[in-house]
């Protein structure tokens, strides 16, 4: 089973999950004029494995994920339509709001 860092962050209403496969932690990538910086301040977290994330993301209001372990298991798990996914450099990228 792969590996994800995960972030937790709970302010007033919200709780916010920042998620990322272990391999792109620190990197920028680059495509276009987009610049996305997977920083270890918003990604880096606890290494969990995908399970242990999936149950943090059913209790956000906030979501935020990189990469393919992370966000194909948001969408098999049916948190993020695989429409609403864009690519960077090859590599997924969701985010979703609850309001």
């Amino acid at each position: 089973m792969p590996s994800v860092y995960i972030r937790v962050r709970e302010r007033l209403d919200h709780v916010v999950v920042s998620v990322c496969d272990e391999k792109l932690l620190g990197r920028t990538l680059s495509e276009g004029k987009i610049k996305f910086n997977v920083n270890e301040e918003f990604y880096g977290g606890d290494l969990v494995d995908v399970d242990t994330c999936l149950r943090h993301l059913k209790n956000a209001t906030i979501a935020n994920m990189v990469g393919t372990d992370s966000v194909e298991a948001a969408i098999e798990a049916g948190y993020v339509h695989k429409n609403a996914v864009i690519y960077i450099e090859g590599h997924p990228h969701a985010q979703w709001v609850k309001l």
